[in-house]
C-alpha cells in the first residue's frame, strides 16, 4: 500500500495575524442592474455569499432569482468532492450559451475551486467566455475587478497568509440568524482534505472583534447567532493570547442573545472545559455536530484524524452524559481508500453504538494535492455505493427513531419562514436543531415559540403551537 506522506499534515506554527478593515467600494454604476448568484458547499461558502452580495449591492446591482434577466453571475464554488467541480462546470455550459445571447452579461467564479492547483489555468485555457475569476483570500477584490473590467479575463486568485478581515458587511439571508465567522482557514490538514490548501492556514479573529459583531446582531433583533469555523473548536491556537474556544463560547454566551451554535468541531479539540461551558449556558443549544469519519483506528490513522474509535466513542458518552437531552450529528466517509470490509464493519459498529440523530454521509472523493490522493483505491464504485446505501439506511431508521421520541412533547422553536409544506405552514429548529413544520403561526415568523409537536419523519418534526389560557 502507498501511505500517504504525514509529514504534510503536522500542525503549523504560530502565525503573526495581520488585520486589515474590508474595502467597502460603492459606486451608481451598475444601478438597474440585476446579479445571480448560485452557492455551492460548506456553511462558510454561504456566508462568503452574504459577503459577495454586499459588494455587489454597493455597486448598484441587485438580486435576482431568474437567470435569464440577470446581468452578473456569480459561482461561489465549492473543493471538497469532485460532485462539486462536475456541477460548475456543467453549469458554465449552460452560462455559455447565455452569453451568446447576453453580449453584456458578467460571468465570475469564486470560492475554493480556483484557489486549487491548475483550476485557475483551466479557467483560462477552455473558458475563456467567464469574465472575473477570484479566489477565497480575495473576495474583497471583486468590487474593484467588476470596476476595471475591459473585455479581458481578470484572474486574481492568491493567498495571503495571516490575514484577517474586520468590519465586513454582509447581505445577511435570514433577520433572525447570522453566522458568526471567529476564524478562517485549518491546521489539521487530514489526509483527504482540500480545505488548507484552498482556504489556508487557521487565521482567529480577535475576541474584543467577535464579541462586538455578536452585540451588534443581538441590537439588530437576532434571535440566534452560530460560531462559524473550518475547525471551529481550535480558535485561538494560533493567537498569541491565551484564549481558547471555551473561553470564547463563554464570553458570547454571557451577552445573553437568545441562541447560540457552533460548527464544525473536532473531536481532537473537543476539551471537557467546552462541554462544561455548553451545560452551564442555557442560551448555548444542545447540538453538536461532531464529524466521525471512520469508524476504524486504522482508517482514522491514514486520514490523518489523530484519535481512534475508542477515543471517539468515550468522547461522545462524555458529552451525553454532562449535556441534558443534547442531539449529536456527524459526518462519515466510506469507501476511502483501501478501506476493507472489516473496516466498513467498525464504522456500523459505531453507528449503532452512538444512534446519531443524523449524519452527512459520502464517498470518498480523491482531491489533488491531498496525501490521501497518493494511496492506490482498490475498491470499486460498486462497493463503495453499496456501503454507502447500508450505512443510510442504518442512520435513517436511528433519525426516525430519534425524530418520534418528540411526538406529544413540548419544543421552543425559532420561526423562520414559510414551510415548504404549504401556505398555512411555517418552519422552524428547536434547541436540538430539529426541523419542525408548524400549523399557522405566520405571524409568530422571527419569534421563539412554543410548539406540541404531533408527528415525526426521517428529517422533520410536525408541530402545532401551544395556547396557554391563563386563569
Amino acid at each position: 500500500m502507498n501511505l500517504p506522506d504525514l509529514n504534510q499534515a503536522k500542525i503549523r506554527t504560530k502565525q503573526k495575524i495581520e488585520v486589515r478593515n474590508a474595502t467597502n467600494i460603492k459606486s451608481d454604476l451598475f444601478v438597474g442592474k440585476k446579479y445571480f448568484i448560485r452557492t455551492y458547499g460548506c456553511q462558510m461558502n454561504v456566508h462568503d455569499s452574504e459577503e459577495i452580495k454586499r459588494i455587489l449591492e454597493n455597486l448598484g446591482f441587485r438580486e435576482t432569482l431568474e437567470l435569464e434577466n440577470t446581468d452578473l453571475v456569480v459561482l461561489n464554488t465549492c473543493a471538497i468532492r469532485e460532485n462539486a467541480h462536475d456541477k460548475v462546470f456543467g453549469f458554465l455550459g449552460r452560462l455559455k450559451h447565455l452569453k451568446k445571447e447576453k453580449k453584456e452579461l458578467i460571468i465570475c467564479i469564486g470560492g475554493c475551486m480556483p484557489q486549487e492547483e491548475n483550476v485557475a489555468n483551466i479557467l483560462k485555457d477552455k473558458y475563456p467566455f467567464v469574465d472575473i475569476v477570484f479566489g477565497t483570500h480575495n473576495i474583497d477584490d471583486l468590487g474593484k475587478m467588476i470596476l476595471n473590467l475591459n473585455h479581458q479575463q481578470q484572474i486574481e486568485v492568491y493567498s495571503i497568509e495571516g490575514r484577517v478581515y474586520e468590519n465586513m458587511d454582509y447581505i445577511r439571508d435570514s433577520k433572525y440568524t447570522a453566522w458568526v465567522n471567529i476564524m478562517y482557514g485549518c491546521d489539521k490538514f487530514c489526509t483527504y482534505c482540500i480545505v488548507p490548501y484552498t482556504r489556508g492556514r487557521q487565521r482567529s479573529r480577535k475576541i474584543e472583534n467577535i464579541l462586538k459583531e455578536v452585540n451588534t446582531l443581538k441590537e439588530q433583533g437576532y434571535k440566534e447567532i452560530t460560531l462559524l469555523g473550518q475547525n471551529v473548536n481550535a480558535y485561538g491556537k494560533d493567537l498569541e493570547e491565551n484564549y481558547d474556544f471555551a473561553t470564547l463560547l463563554e464570553t458570547v454566551a454571557k451577552t445573553k442573545i437568545d441562541r447560540i451554535r457552533f460548527v464544525t468541531s473536532h473531536p481532537w479539540d473537543f476539551t471537557d472545559e467546552m462541554i462544561n461551558v455548553i451545560e452551564k449556558y442555557q442560551n448555548i443549544m444542545p447540538y453538536i455536530h461532531l464529524p466521525l469519519q471512520s469508524g476504524s483506528t486504522r482508517i482514522l490513522k491514514l486520514m490523518g484524524r489523530r484519535y481512534t474509535k475508542e477515543e471517539y466513542i468515550q468522547l461522545y458518552y462524555k458529552i451525553k452524559a454532562k449535556i441534558p437531552g443534547v442531539s449529536i450529528t456527524t459526518d462519515i466517509i466510506v469507501g476511502f481508500p483501501n478501506e476493507t470490509e472489516e473496516d466498513f464493519k467498525e464504522t456500523l459498529e459505531v453507528v449503532n453504538e452512538c444512534k446519531f440523530d443524523g449524519a452527512f454521509t459520502f464517498i470518498y472523493s480523491p482531491r489533488e494535492g491531498t496525501p490521501a490522493s497518493k494511496i492506490k483505491d482498490t475498491i470499486p464504485i460498486e462497493v463503495k455505493e453499496n456501503r454507502l446505501h447500508k450505512l443510510n439506511e442504518i442512520i435513517n431508521s436511528y433519525s426516525l427513531a430519534h425524530n418520534q421520541e418528540y411526538i406529544g412533547k413540548t419544543e421552543d422553536v425559532l420561526v423562520l419562514g414559510q414551510s415548504e409544506k404549504g401556505k398555512d405552514k411555517v418552519y422552524g429548529y428547536t434547541k436540538t436543531m430539529k426541523l419542525v413544520n408548524i400549523d399557522g403561526a405566520v405571524k409568530d415568523i422571527g419569534k421563539i415559540i412554543l410548539v406540541r409537536i404531533t408527528d415525526a419523519k426521517s428529517f422533520s418534526l410536525d408541530g402545532q403551537k401551544e395556547i396557554f389560557v391563563q386563569n
